[in-house]
């Protein structure tokens, strides 16, 4: 049985890099899920999720999208989660390591300075929290193990 892979982030730049991801899912069955029907065409070949959109200024939104995350979570059950940002990345992290998956966070390459508000605050909840900048690399993460860009 293929292990159960949720691939979740919001749009933009978060989508592109987590689709730079594919080739490490090549043995897994892998839902992905992101904020615009648009990427759908994208990944025709896997299972595809809507989550809705919101950012820290909307904070309503922000409590449904966190319940859109949580509802695709429970529906696909995947083993690992893995996420390059930003809300809906952070929700899927968060809620997965409160049931016990697996959970991986990459921090966005657009993020060279600091690490993203969603990377700051996720490392308690990923299994694996990386950075793809050096400079931000710290003792207890996250790790820099390279980057899109290498």
């Amino acid at each position: 049985m293929k292990p159960r892979v949720l691939a979740i982030s919001s749009g933009g730049g978060h989508w592109v890099q987590l689709l730079r991801l594919r080739p490490a899912f090549e043995n897994c069955k892998v839902t992905f899920a992101t904020v615009s029907k648009e990427y759908k065409h994208e990944v025709e070949d896997h299972d595809f999720r809507l989550v809705l959109d919101s950012n820290m200024d909307q904070k309503f939104r922000l409590f449904l999208s966190l319940f859109s995350v949580i509802w695709i979570i429970l529906k696909e059950r995947p083993n690992t989660i893995v996420s390059t940002g930003a809300a809906p990345g952070y929700f899927a992290v968060w809620f997965g390591k409160l049931i016990g998956k697996k959970t991986v966070w990459i921090d966005s390459i657009a993020n060279g300075d600091e690490l993203s508000l969603s990377g700051k605050r996720v490392g308690a909840y990923a299994d694996l929290w990386l950075t793809q900048w050096k400079h931000l690399e710290k003792p207890g993460g996250p790790t820099y193990s390279g980057s899109v860009l290498d």
